[in-house]
């Protein structure tokens, strides 16, 4: 009792010790550059041209010749860092000789530790176009584009060179579509579970060399980037739709929940410092000053979750808008109702802009050493080959400034504040289980997933018993109080993780994980129960009956989502009592909605509403269903609706009710092979991309799912091919004109 006395006197006497304060302080925003010139600069001159608030600078770590065309990056256990790079990516304006394999995985080394980087080896060469990597323990998993294939690369000698090549998934298909629009992500997210985007499937690696795959009906998209905050929730973004931030109101697990009010007022509108004039969109897309006054390229987001700049920083959003020269910085609000809010950190203006017009910021990422890092394709053109064509408001633009002459070079920096030195490179590859449990509390998130990751990889059985112990623990307040170096909410909840992964499901530990003291980890133990759903247990809906009565709205919204795996009357009762007592709460009341359909299936629902079709009519429409809910989702819309764009319209125009799609199946099938430009039925729409690249079968077989969901009868493949012959070598989009045309002459 004395000792705990003098604890609390202790704690006490260090709530009133303040901690060095850091202000946001944005910069004195300079005057806008309308035109710039596209000449290509050195890095340190480009990074003269960089505007940050007060107390932030860029250092580079890396720029060509040591690296080329960069994309994504990614470090393994031991802080050395794949570099995928894109070698071929429009290096002219007609994206010439794109598809040969001759891009690269490098490996990068930083030897003295002084954050830059020193040695650069080709981990992996003659790749086409590789956009996904993922470090394991002793492998690298990567993924090309044009496939869904993942392959295992290992350097079993250690120089730095992979020498052992494996398939560890394959999928007989070839992805269709253009280079935007493939997948993107393989982020190991914390329930162990592998995520990309596009795919309705998830991954799971296991320590065996086993992997599981697993599909998943409802999932958000997504493009290009994937990040994750510190309970797993995913943040998607969209180029295609212009959409900055969506998914992230819940688990990717429980489908894509996007409620109205997510961005705070003006959220969609980027401020750049420099003239926009290569954007897709056209003039429509520019301000009075000649800057982008939407978001348009948004790629390769990042939930901050490092431990090396100010607290403030913790748990925002950065966004690179590679078409307009900047990083947004979000903040991510949660208001009463549990909504998370999207708000910029900033009045009108940016946390990273350029007046250089060949910086492509294509990902952010939190690195070990706990600063943030920006990927910087450093290029004239950043957009696919698709939207570059002959009639495309880019390419005169292009040509005029110089911008396809620009290629071959590419940089990463990473942000780091004044006042705070980054951390060491890590050393966890090496290091046993139970050496790697300490780093489950780590204050950077890249070490809690990174040592998560590995000890579930590792699978030694013997540290079962410490996980459990920390798991138990619940001294979060004595964290607040002492300033511990450790997050324990956090600690328990990679704990709890980690068991998981390793196959331990634990009653009697989740049954006291449900009344800990932190709602993150209360959230934790409600979604493991959903493994005793599975194992047909029903004693443990007692215990989470409690939670109704909850004081966080955010734990009583878990319990809704996750009850849709009990198929036990209880559960039901529950949520009734969730929809009567949250009426108010459109979160919640969406969560239970949701999972009041436990017995539906949207598969299910589609094939019962198909049944009066023939046999190989179904079997097309199926298919089509689930090509276009990989790709036209992304701009038609789950509802085949369009996608809006704040209030400002659609990004596509609407398949249900279209005299297009309800018309002519030859023209229909023109506009899927070569796209589609220009004003419909008097208002505009972004670019409707060619999809000529996929089959004939696959283009009928979306065009029939489409058609059916209007009630119209199936397309036979037969006419696709057909208008694929007549177009003959056309590279050029349609315009609802010139079809127009072509119809009543064929007529």
């Amino acid at each position: 009792m004395k000792k705990i006395a003098v604890l609390l006197l202790v704690g006490l006497a260090m709530l009133g010790c303040k901690e060095k304060e850091y202000t946001d302080i944005i910069y004195e925003k300079p005057e806008i550059v309308p035109e710039a010139p596209s000449t290509f600069m050195s890095p340190e001159e480009s990074m003269e041209t960089f505007h940050l608030p007060k107390g932030f600078k860029v250092e580079l770590v890396a720029s060509e010749p040591m690296i080329n065309e960069p994309v994504t990056i990614a470090w393994d256990g031991d802080g050395r860092m794949y570099v995928a790079e894109m070698n071929t990516y429009m290096q002219d304006v007609d994206a010439t000789a794109e598809n040969k394999p001759i891009s690269k995985i490098k490996l990068l080394e930083d030897l003295d530790g002084d954050g830059k980087m020193d040695k650069s080896t080709v981990f992996i060469d003659s790749l086409l176009l590789p956009r996904m990597i993922l470090p394991l323990k002793d492998e690298l998993i990567v993924n090309e584009t044009y496939t869904y294939d993942l392959w295992s690369y290992k350097d079993t000698d250690g120089d730095g060179v992979a020498d052992k090549k494996q398939r560890v998934y394959f999928n007989p298909n070839r992805r269709g579509g253009n280079l935007e629009h493939q997948q993107s992500g393989l982020i190991w997210n914390l329930d162990n579970w592998v995520y990309t985007t596009y795919n309705p499937i998830r991954f799971k690696f296991k320590s065996n060399g086993e992997v599981v795959v697993d599909s998943v009906e409802v999932m958000p998209r997504g493009q290009w980037g994937l990040t994750q905050d510190d309970l797993g929730i995913m943040y998607y973004a969209s180029a295609g739709s212009e959409n900055p931030g969506y998914g992230f109101q819940q688990p990717a697990i429980y489908g894509d929940y996007n409620p109205k009010g997510r961005f705070a007022e003006g959220f969609i509108e980027p401020w750049p410092i420099v003239g926009t004039p290569d954007v897709q969109g056209g003039t429509k897309r520019l301000r009075p000053d000649n800057t982008l006054n939407h978001f348009t390229g948004v790629a390769g987001q990042e939930i901050y979750r490092g431990h090396k700049l100010p607290p403030s920083v913790y748990g925002d959003l950065f966004i690179p808008e590679p078409v307009g020269r900047l990083v947004r910085r979000a903040k991510v609000k949660t208001d009463r109702f549990g909504k998370r809010v999207l708000h910029n950190a900033y009045d009108q203006a940016e946390f990273m802009a350029s007046t250089d017009l060949n910086f492509r910021p294509v990902q952010a990422k939190t690195g070990p050493d706990g600063a943030l890092y920006i990927v910087d394709m450093y290029r004239g053109i950043i957009q696919e080959g698709n939207w570059t064509r002959k009639g495309s408001f880019l390419r005169p633009v292009i040509v005029r400034k110089g911008l396809d002459k620009n290629i071959g070079k590419g940089r990463i920096y990473r942000i780091v504040h004044e006042d705070i030195e980054p951390d060491e490179k890590p050393s966890l590859t090496n290091k046993s289980a139970s050496e790697l449990i300490e780093y489950l509390g780590h204050k950077n998130g890249w070490y809690r997933n990174t040592a998560q990751k590995l000890i579930i990889l590792e699978d030694d059985k013997s540290v079962i018993p410490l996980l459990k112990e920390i798991a138990l623990d619940n001294t979060s307040l004595l964290d607040e109080w002492f300033g511990s170096d450790k997050d324990l909410g956090l600690q328990r909840v990679h704990a709890l993780w980690t068991l998981e992964g390793m196959d331990v499901i634990d009653k009697s530990l989740l049954q006291a994980k449900l009344k800990d003291e932190d709602k993150r980890v209360r959230i934790t133990a409600i979604r493991l129960c959903e493994n005793l759903f599975k194992e047909g247990d029903i004693e443990i809906l007692d215990d989470l009956e409690e939670l109704i009565y909850d004081p966080s709205v955010e734990v009583v919204n878990q319990l809704a989502l996750s009850l849709r795996y009990s198929k036990y009357k209880k559960s039901t009762e529950i949520l009734n009592t969730l929809k009567d007592r949250f009426a108010a709460n459109e979160i919640i009341t969406h969560s239970v909605t949701e999972s009041l359909k436990k017995d539906d299936s949207k598969l299910e629902k589609l094939k019962e509403q198909i049944k009066g079709y023939g046999t190989g009519t179904k079997k097309s429409i199926l298919a089509g269903y689930d090509a276009y809910n990989q790709l036209c989702i992304t701009c038609h819309g789950p509802d085949l609706m369009g996608v809006p764009i704040g209030t400002d319209g659609l990004v596509a125009p609407p398949l249900i009710g279209s005299a297009r799609v309800k018309g002519d199946v030859t023209t229909l099938s023109r506009i899927l092979l070569h796209g589609l430009i220009g004003p419909i039925e008097g208002k505009e729409y972004g670019i409707m991309m060619p999809l000529k690249d996929n089959s004939d079968q696959w283009i009928a077989d979306v065009l029939t799912y489409v058609r059916a969901m209007n009630g119209e009868g199936g397309v036979h493949r037969k006419y696709v091919s057909n208008a694929r012959r007549k177009a003959g070598d056309r590279e050029d989009y349609w315009t609802m004109d010139e079809l127009m045309d072509l119809e009543k002459k064929e007529k």
